[in-house]
């Protein structure tokens, strides 16, 4: 009849007659899919280093979505298909040994990851996604340590894997997952060790034996 209903409009009437809205027509979320598939998602990215030589570097890398690991693959001055699919078949041989193996590999639209990329991962049973474009939420995970590798001058993967606390692990590393937590209710202060990196910028502790 030409007439033209605000979508406010139409759901008070429904709920007025008890109509209960139409279910769901897609289907899992993207937050719903991370979070039931974490154990078994990896994404990956490249971000570039500046030398003291006015060189600019590739590196790229890779960071398991529950714990958070980072592996870094490889450096170099020029990420050409070969050497990227080269990384990706390391990688692959790195993570088949694994007792709960990766089934997702998340990467954005970056023309460093070809084809051939994509089917080293498919040789292995790993299902490559492709972020949206202009989605960097759908990245969350690969972007977020980029910009933490970009405040913190943070080149040191071990520091990262072994010593940073993250929020989202109750302030623990991604390696001190896998190592039980020994309670204590006040250290001794003169036990405590202290050992400085990137010339005092960052700080680690621990307590000595």
């Amino acid at each position: 009849m030409g007439v033209r209903l605000a979508a406010p409009s139409v759901w008070a009437l429904r709920k007025r007659h008890g109509i209960d809205p139409s279910p769901r027509r897609w289907g899992t979320s993207w937050n719903e899919f991370l979070r039931a598939q974490a154990a078994t998602v990896r994404a990956t990215d490249f971000f570039t280093v500046d030398t003291i030589v006015l060189k600019r570097l590739d590196v790229l890398f890779f960071i398991e979505l529950d714990t958070q690991r980072v592996y870094v693959t490889g450096i170099t001055a020029k990420p050409a298909r070969e050497w990227v699919t080269q990384q990706a078949r390391n990688l692959s041989l790195v993570l088949s040994d694994r007792v709960r193996p990766v089934k997702f590999v998340i990467r954005d639209r970056d023309t460093k990851f070809t084809a051939s990329v994509d089917e080293e991962f498919g040789a292995e049973g790993i299902e490559v996604i492709r972020t949206p474009v202009r989605l960097t939420r759908a990245h969350a995970f690969a972007e977020r340590l980029v910009g933490t590798v970009r405040r913190e001058c943070l080149d040191l993967v071990t520091h990262y894997n072994q010593h940073r606390p993250h929020r989202s692990l109750a302030q623990r590393a991604p390696l001190a997952l896998e190592r039980a937590r020994s309670p204590f209710s006040c250290p001794d202060a003169t036990r405590l060790r202290r050992t400085d990196k990137l010339g005092g910028l960052v700080h680690e502790y621990r307590l000595a034996a």
